[in-house]
């Protein structure tokens, strides 16, 4: 399969070694949203018996990449998407698979304006981690940057 006919999970779980180490399972990937699942795995899991908290932080930062490439990937000759920052919030102990959903924090079209206009646009992604039950364990939020090619 050419990288052309791959799906986005398809190409991270390919060229992301951490993303097939974890397993990770690329539900839904569309400019709109990204949902990524961390199966429940014991040898991923922390000192209480749930995911272990880096698990997490690597589920919420594949979606937040999932998300981009599939808002900005007609933009990859000309940018690359790097993620500037992070910050995740554990609001409830996650157990069994846990799920993470990406949202675009600023219209895409805005973000490809500022690239047209030859400035390293910056935007957010944010993140919500739930447990199966829908309870949300986890808020994060990655920003990242098309910083232009040259």
């Amino acid at each position: 399969m050419s990288a052309d006919q791959m799906s986005i999970g398809e190409m991270l779980a390919a060229t992301v070694p951490m993303a097939r180490t974890l397993n990770l399972e690329f539900l839904e990937t569309t400019p709109e949203r990204a949902v990524v699942s961390l199966p429940d795995q014991g040898e991923y899991h922390n000192h209480v018996g749930g995911p272990h908290a880096g698990a997490m932080f690597t589920l919420g930062e594949s979606a937040s990449g999932a998300i981009v490439l599939a808002a900005f990937g007609d933009q990859l000759s000309r940018a690359v998407p790097l993620a500037v920052s992070a910050e995740i919030s554990y609001k409830k102990l996650a157990m069994g698979a846990v799920t993470a959903t990406a949202t675009l924090g600023r219209p895409a079209a805005e973000v490809v304006a500022e690239l047209d206009a030859g400035e390293r646009p910056e935007f957010p992604v944010a993140i919500a981690i739930q447990r199966a039950d829908g309870a949300v364990t986890g808020e994060m939020t990655v920003v990242w940057t098309l910083r232009p090619n040259g």
